[in-house]
């Protein structure tokens, strides 16, 4: 999977989690965190795909994954620099959903 691959999964997964789990968990907070620093790094370039484009689509990802996907990973993939930030943010999202699933299957 590749660094622009890494963060739209997790991006889908954290606006899933924040549609199905009412109680606002820790993945659907880690989400809000790599969301934010997406958006902060779209918001700094006006170049026609980053800025007020880019934003559009990161946000549209998140209410219909499926369509937008290619869109999104265009976005990222145009030299968007995925920093440490944004790379730890997905890592994390993908984590606590992961430990989510097992206690909800332990659990369940």
């Amino acid at each position: 999977m590749t660094e622009v691959e890494l963060v739209a999964t997790a991006l889908a997964t954290g606006a899933a989690a924040g549609l199905t789990d009412t109680s606002r968990g820790v993945v659907h907070d880690l989400h809000a965190v790599l969301k934010e620093a997406v958006r902060r790094r779209l918001s700094g370039g006006g170049d026609g795909v980053r800025g007020g484009y880019g934003v559009r689509v990161l946000y549209a990802y998140e209410t219909d994954p499926d369509v937008w996907r290619t869109r999104l990973l265009q976005v990222l993939a145009s030299g968007l620099e995925m920093d440490e930030e944004i790379l730890g943010a997905a890592h994390a999202v993908l984590r606590a959903e992961r430990r989510k699933g097992h206690i909800t299957a332990v659990v369940g």
